[in-house]
């Protein structure tokens, strides 16, 4: 059994994963979570997928899709060197968030579009809509009515609205939200079946990917809503709509018959934003048939600095100095993850380690 990682897989996962283990080129779909920090606890998981495994010779397409954090680790991936963009990432994250004692939105806004273009660096737009095989799929929130407001009382006034609502049903987001999916796909995204909520795709290229990420990870409230060239409105944090991405990834039949590969935080699947505080609102098995979820253990995350995966919380708690050795311990400690996944695969015993989902 794995000491480090917990897996899950649903039914047709499973069976693939008993029948010929985990391949890069089984693989449809890489899922990419909302998280902030957390997307630090996952860094050595992240740094053997991208760098090892799924650089394996394909032959068809891989679809990674993301909301906030998860769009920015898809970012990476399909840049020319993962590794690299990774790096970048990280670091930028870590050490270039600095802010005065009580932020506005404009400086929280300034700080990570600055950590956006050090992860991208001078051509990482360019490499991400021209991918030879990864098709990067970016979430953002399109603000409706009052969230879409520059007026602070306005935009609270609206997600309170929103969060009351969701408590009756996730439906209600379309009351304040729309999800907009920014991809260069065309007719060939496997997404384009999504029924659960109102969802608009839209083309992503050179002059609208920057724009689009940074929306992807605007938090209402906390940075300020971005504008992407090319579409109306507002647009906001994916998470919103798309915490964890609880997405219906079957569709009609016809979105292939290999593994959604999901490197997550938790081994559990939060659908929105909203939905953090209802224990009830978790994912079942019906969008998990095909996906293998790879997280941290819960034994793992005991002994990273403070005994949990880092979150935005930290700022409130530490200081800067404090934050960047805490950051960048776990980020060391994560490499653990990626070195047992390998080793799982390549001995073939990773199927005797997965739970059935």
């Amino acid at each position: 059994m794995a000491k480090f990682l917990s897996l899950r897989a649903g039914p047709r996962a499973l069976s693939i994963l008993r029948d010929r283990g985990l391949r890069a080129d089984d693989v449809d779909i890489l899922p990419g979570a909302s998280g902030g920090a957390k997307w630090l606890g996952i860094a050595g998981l992240d740094r053997y997928l991208f760098g090892t495994l799924l650089q394996a010779p394909r032959h068809r397409p891989l679809h990674a899709i993301g909301s906030s954090i998860g769009s920015w680790r898809m970012a990476c991936l399909a840049q020319r060197d993962p590794l690299a963009a990774l790096a970048r990432g990280h670091e930028a994250y870590i050490r270039h968030q600095v802010y005065t004692k009580q932020p506005g939105t404009r400086e929280v806004t300034d700080v990570l579009t600055r950590c956006l273009d050090h992860l991208l660096g001078p051509s990482g737009a360019d490499e991400i809509v021209r991918h030879a095989t990864v098709r990067v799929h970016i979430i953002t929130a399109e603000a409706r009515g009052a969230a879409a407001s520059d007026t602070r009382l306005l935009l609270a006034t609206a997600m309170a609205f929103a969060a009351a609502a969701n408590l009756v049903s996730r439906r209600t987001l379309a009351l304040q939200v729309r999800r907009t999916i920014f991809h260069a796909c065309g007719h060939a995204s496997p997404f384009l079946h999504l029924r659960d909520l109102p969802t608009v795709h839209r083309a992503l290229t050179r002059d609208n990917v920057r724009a689009a990420l940074l929306a992807s990870g605007s938090i209402p409230l906390l940075l300020e809503g971005v504008r992407i060239p090319g579409t109306p409105g507002v647009h906001w944090d994916g998470g919103v709509t798309d915490y964890h991405l609880d997405l219906d990834y079957d569709g009609d039949g016809s979105n292939g018959e290999g593994l959604v590969l999901f490197p997550h935080f938790y081994d559990h699947i939060v659908p929105g934003w909203f939905d953090k505080p209802l224990p009830w609102r978790r994912a079942g098995a019906r969008n998990v048939s095909r996906t293998l979820l790879i997280a941290p253990s819960a034994a793992f995350v005991a002994q990273l600095p403070g005994g949990k995966l880092p979150d935005r919380k930290d700022f409130y708690t530490l200081s800067d100095d404090q934050r960047f050795e805490r950051w960048e311990r776990v980020n060391a400690m994560t490499s653990v993850l990626g070195e047992e996944l390998h080793e799982l695969i390549v001995t073939g015993r990773i199927s005797d380690a997965v739970r059935p989902w």
